[in-house]
């Protein structure tokens, strides 16, 4: 694999590129889906590719190919230098590079369970169960649950010299109950609503207890039928961990990637409310937000050896006592940028153009509890579970919506609520967090539907994050 993307940096580089690197990627990825005991799909997808990137002046070219032989991946990186030399037409400032360590080197997940030499009648029977469990509470129309593998390999070959082997393990799922009456309809996920994802074997799934969790989420449906309507108002706003991920990955993560700061990128998701001038000084939120991107978290969904670019993976402050201190960067960002390269790129496979993606954008834990958290809150409300989402393309006005909610009065957790809502702007909103639970209740939460870029790409990202409290907050918006 080696020598193809050395054929194709070689093909690149002989038709008049500056720089070239090409990534060979071997992916595979099984999904099971079952819903009321009926298993819906068992399917395993297979993917082999070469891509090649080009730079010539200040534009790229990219080529990718499914045919995996030396004459073909000279081509692709012919093609590539092709596009870029079309690109550089339109003169611009000539791109630099960031430099990074030119490595050889390989990295592999740890991982104790191969997910995919798991049986199958495993996977199938713990899903079969857990909606049998769902379906026998009274109420529950709908039991879903799920399970996703990826085990990928990347060979990684750049015009500087890298020669990197990546084996990357990624395993998740979850399950939901739909609980449905004549007017109203009530959804509850476990353990969260995109379902889990992290790196890892199947030990990943294990961990999460699905059986012992899925009557309570069941009756939690069932629950919400009757529950009040949550109030609405200006109140004390507590986010369960998987929420707070979610709200750090729309609020933060998108908003600090450096190509839509710096107007590179617009599809999808927008641009940002940041800017450049502003790094060190912008005020992001109060003095308990600390914000980091770390790679090398063991376990989380956006951990690896290196990005596709060849850069170390690492950890960058993002956030610190509340202050914007850092971006999500490539080694062309950063250096249009005077900024180290972050090692934040990476492609949706081997047929697209690695861009800035999220690594592990999260919350560094507190020095409290969710217990103590809830004691010390007057009137507030509990919310969990995402459910519904909407934040503009700057990334400053937000609104979330969660499966459930329970009201807080004088420091006790009362009754539940449904279809709770809060809504913000990204630094207002921030500048309230007052309390912070602590590292007992910290979990690196994944992001598997990450979307970004046209061609859409799908990101890999996790979002650590405990327990915590915003005050003031207007939570109960319906229209």
């Amino acid at each position: 694999m080696f020598d193809y993307a050395q054929a194709a940096v070689e093909g690149a580089l002989a038709a008049g590129a500056e720089y070239a690197d090409a990534r060979v990627v071997v992916a595979k990825e099984q999904g099971i889906e079952v819903e009321n005991q009926n298993v819906d799909d068992v399917g395993v997808s297979e993917s082999a590719g070469i891509g090649v990137r080009a730079l010539i002046g200040s534009s790229w070219g990219f080529y990718a190919t499914a045919d995996l032989t030396d004459k073909a991946a000279r081509n692709a990186g012919t093609t590539a230098a092709a596009i870029a030399a079309a690109s550089s037409v339109v003169a611009g400032p000539h791109m630099p590079l960031q430099d990074v360590p030119v490595v050889t080197d390989s990295y592999e997940t740890p991982h104790e369970e191969d997910p995919f030499s798991v049986a199958l009648s495993e996977k199938v029977d713990l899903l079969v169960g857990v909606t049998k469990i769902m379906q026998d509470v009274p109420g529950v129309l709908i039991a879903t649950a799920s399970l996703r593998f990826f085990d990928t390999n990347k060979w990684f070959v750049s015009s500087q010299g890298h020669r990197i082997h990546q084996h990357i393990v990624e395993s998740g799922g979850g399950y939901d109950a739909t609980a449905v009456s004549d007017a109203e309809s009530q959804r509850r996920s476990y353990p969260q609503s995109f379902g889990q994802y992290e790196t890892g074997g199947y030990e990943k799934i294990r961990k999460w207890n699905y059986a012992e969790n899925a009557q309570r989420i069941a009756e939690e449906a069932v629950q919400l039928l009757d529950a009040d309507q949550c109030p609405e108002g200006e109140k004390q706003l507590i986010l369960e961990g998987s929420q707070l991920g979610l709200q750090i990955h729309e609020s933060v993560g998108h908003a600090i990637e450096l190509d839509r700061i710096l107007g590179w990128e617009a599809a999808f998701a927008g641009t940002s409310h940041l800017e450049l001038e502003k790094l060190g000084t912008h005020k992001y939120g109060s003095e308990l937000m600390n914000i980091t991107a770390d790679a090398t978290l063991p376990g989380a969904l956006g951990s690896f050896g290196y990005d596709d670019e060849g850069t170390p993976a690492q950890r960058v402050d993002i956030v610190t006592e509340g202050t914007w201190v850092g971006v999500l960067s490539g080694r062309d960002s950063s250096a249009v940028a005077g900024l180290p390269p972050g090692g934040m790129v990476r492609g949706d496979g081997f047929n697209r153009l690695p861009m800035v993606r999220m690594t592990n954008v999260g919350l560094l834990a507190g020095d409290s509890s969710l217990a103590e958290i809830i004691a010390d809150t007057k009137d507030g409300i509990y919310m969990s579970t995402n459910r519904s989402w909407s934040i503009d393309d700057k990334r400053l006005n937000f609104q979330f919506g969660t499966e459930i909610g329970w009201e807080v009065k004088d420091g006790k957790l009362g009754k539940m609520v449904r279809n709770p809502t809060y809504t913000g702007i990204t630094p207002k909103f921030w500048g309230t967090l007052d309390r912070l639970a602590g590292g007992d209740e910290w979990v690196h939460w994944g992001t598997p539907n990450c979307g970004k870029g046209q061609p859409m790409q799908v990101g890999h990202t996790g979002h650590s994050a405990a327990p915590a409290r915003f005050s003031n907050v207007r939570v109960g918006v319906t229209g």
